[in-house]
């Protein structure tokens, strides 16, 4: 497996309790689809790809509560700290028209109708019910709202989205980064 071509799910923010489980910072916006008990998911370590099979699954305050098979102990899941979890591409659920996944919005140029640039997208930040588009533009870091009356094109193919946003927005949004 190309790590490269996998998308992120989530990260392992810590070690919770004494059994081996852990905390994760899902970064999809189906994590209860997502985690469920016999997934399989994927770090990497050392440059190699390797399989993690979930065996126990809750949520705690949002957040997934994972135990991997043959992560027994604390100390097993204090050396998971940090690693991105990741899946196949092929392995994501079909989206609905007009519904994209993040990774497929990160590298897109950003334009406004007008043909200024913006910059290319780097992140995605918030939920389905309200995300930006966290944009490297010349003058730093710029916040999009990713809403339909300000990203009317979308073109993740084509890694090209336009803009069009009210006078000022780009400006107020921009933060050094």
């Amino acid at each position: 497996m190309n790590w490269a071509d996998m998308a992120v799910v989530g990260r392992i923010a810590r070690a919770h309790g004494l059994r081996g489980q852990v905390i994760l910072n899902a970064e999809t916006d189906f994590p209860e689809e997502r985690f469920q008990p016999d997934a399989e998911l994927f770090i990497e370590r050392g440059g190699h790809v390797e399989a993690l099979r979930i065996a126990t699954v809750r949520f705690h305050r949002d957040r997934p509560v994972i135990g991997f098979r043959g992560v027994g102990t604390m100390n097993d899941a204090m050396a998971l700290s940090g690693q991105e979890l990741r899946v196949p591409a092929d392995r994501l659920t079909a989206l609905p028209a007009n519904v994209f996944y993040r990774h497929d919005l990160v590298g897109c140029r950003v334009v406004t109708t007008a043909g200024a640039e913006v910059g290319v997208v780097t992140g995605v930040e918030g939920t389905m019910g309200g995300s930006r588009l966290v944009v490297a533009g010349a003058a730093g870091e710029v916040l999009v709202p990713f809403a339909a009356e300000i990203c009317p094109e979308i073109d993740p193919p084509g890694k090209r989205i336009v803009i069009d946003p009210p006078e000022g927005l780009v400006e107020l949004n921009a933060r050094s980064g």
